[in-house]
């Protein structure tokens, strides 16, 4: 980690990873990584979410660093419960329910696509507690 590294604590919060996203903005932006922009917030959005649900009312953690291949996005929670994928299928219209009780709780899928958006990720056990959960991006000209 370096001196311009972002550092963020929030509550865990639907709020959170809108916040995020306008800091984590600027700062790649001064970095020169705007290539990078749309993947990392993705990402950012996809782990604060997680980790939002995972310890709501809770302080996450966020940090975003760079070296010379990229850079790394990593978010903590005091949750221990590791993070978990549904399977990827093909879906078909038929296979989506719109209804009002349950529209936007078809959770589960931001895994697959963390995997998709980033170079390398995974989870990592803190030893002080909860785990971090990171995803990597390398550089694009």
């Amino acid at each position: 980690m370096t001196m311009d590294d972002l550092r963020l604590d929030l509550l865990g919060s639907p709020a959170a990873a809108g916040l995020a996203r306008t800091l984590l903005c600027q700062r790649l932006r001064k970095w020169g990584h705007s290539a990078l922009l749309d993947d990392v917030l993705l990402v950012a959005s996809e782990l604060l979410t997680n980790a939002a649900e995972a310890t709501p009312g809770e302080q996450i953690r966020l940090r975003l660093g760079r070296n010379a291949k990229g850079v790394f996005l990593g978010v903590w929670d005091s949750s221990p419960l590791r993070p978990y994928a549904k399977p990827v299928l093909f879906l078909t219209g038929e296979d989506l329910d719109a209804t009002d009780e349950t529209f936007d709780h078809g959770g589960g899928w931001g895994l697959p696509l963390i995997r998709a958006l980033a170079t390398a990720c995974g989870v990592q056990h803190d030893e002080r507690g909860g785990k971090w959960v990171w995803a990597t991006f390398d550089a694009r000209t």
